[in-house]
């Protein structure tokens, strides 16, 4: 069986990953594109050979032969585009985040429950098969001594100039961009708060973006903390984080710099084990993933390597997306999946702004 998709948003993610997926993928037949740039509409229905281009993501939402739509979209548009198609009836893939402050998520889920819609959010890193396979051999938490997870990073354009460029469509009126900037900087004022600074914003933003992933990974292998010990930004791109897991912590540190590098992973310590899973960008494909686990007795320390593997998160997570969708099958990306992140992301935010 085939899903029809409709795909909101044409941008860096879709023209990465999403689209070049769908299409080499039987099970899904990209039927409709929707943009705010009409030269960008034309050059990826052309490109994909999609037919039908609506300049309003709302007519792709009401086109009644469309199975599921993929929202990949600016973050400020998720919530009210989500909203959209679960009235309607559609099943959807969302990007991460699945909107911006955690104040927009109780209409979301209140709406869910009227819905028959398959909602997935497009948490890929729990989706990569070393990830998988460190779920599959974690320790018992009552053995966990310390976790350390990282996203110490060069951003998209550093990779994506020298692999695949993405095409910007030039003909989006300014008007448009800098409503979207507003609206923007007002959901994240609804929850930083109106005296929140320039860098305290933009480290709430690291937040709902690169480090959602990492927190909505650290969620899956070990539950929600049970509080927020501490958080602390510098320069808005430098992010620390300390959750109290009770007998544990788990350590976070986000850094985006211009350093080429992708210093990405998950540890899990025990008192005679590491479990260690490591990412690359996600901006060159195929790119591995590994896990390695070093265990030591008084005699011997060994170091056993699952993998590496190659194979795509993203497609692994289109893969569950399609299962549930026809099959049924239970996934764990689900919108109240993801409402934990918001509440967290909430919790880490009002440290960055506590002067106490």
């Amino acid at each position: 069986m085939s899903l029809s998709v409709g795909i909101i948003g044409l941008g860096e993610v879709a023209q990465l990953m999403h689209l070049p997926l769908l299409a080499d993928d039987a099970r899904f037949t990209i039927s409709a594109i929707s943009d705010v740039s009409n030269e960008l509409m034309e050059y990826i229905g052309d490109r994909y050979g999609v037919a039908k281009r609506y300049a309003a993501a709302s007519d792709l939402i009401a086109d009644r032969s469309l199975d599921a739509i993929f929202i990949l979209t600016p973050d400020h548009l998720h919530a009210d585009l989500l909203s959209e198609a679960m009235k309607a009836g559609r099943h959807v893939f969302i990007e991460k985040p699945v909107c911006l402050n955690k104040h927009q998520i109780p209409p979301l889920l209140e709406e869910q429950k009227s819905s028959n819609s398959v909602v997935f959010v497009g948490y890929m890193r729990r989706y990569s098969r070393s990830f998988l396979a460190l779920k599959d051999r974690m320790p018992d938490l009552a053995n966990i001594r310390h976790v350390r997870i990282r996203d110490i990073i060069r951003e998209a354009p550093y990779f994506t100039r020298q692999t695949r460029p993405v095409v910007r469509g030039s003909d989006v009126p300014q008007e448009i961009i800098t409503k979207g900037q507003q609206r923007t900087t007002a959901m994240l004022r609804e929850i930083m708060g109106e005296n929140a600074s320039e860098d305290q914003l933009r480290a709430y933003q690291v937040l709902t973006g690169l480090s959602s992933h990492s927190f909505s990974a650290m969620r899956d292998l070990l539950g929600m903390p049970k509080a927020v010990s501490y958080a602390k930004q510098h320069g808005g791109e430098t992010v620390m984080v300390l959750f109290d897991y009770g007998h544990f912590t788990a350590l976070y540190e986000a850094v985006i710099s211009d350093i080429a590098e992708f210093d990405a992973g998950i540890e899990v310590l025990t008192q005679t084990e590491r479990y260690h899973v490591t990412y690359d960008t996600p901006y060159i494909r195929n790119l591995p993933t590994q896990l390695s686990i070093t265990r030591s007795t008084d005699e011997q320390t060994t170091k056993e390597v699952i993998g590496p593997s190659y194979e795509d998160p993203f497609r692994i997570e289109l893969d569950a997306f399609y299962k549930a969708i026809v099959d049924g099958e239970f996934y764990e990306t689900t919108l109240t999946d993801a409402a934990n992140d918001l509440a967290l992301f909430a919790d880490v935010g009002a440290k960055f702004t506590d002067v106490s």
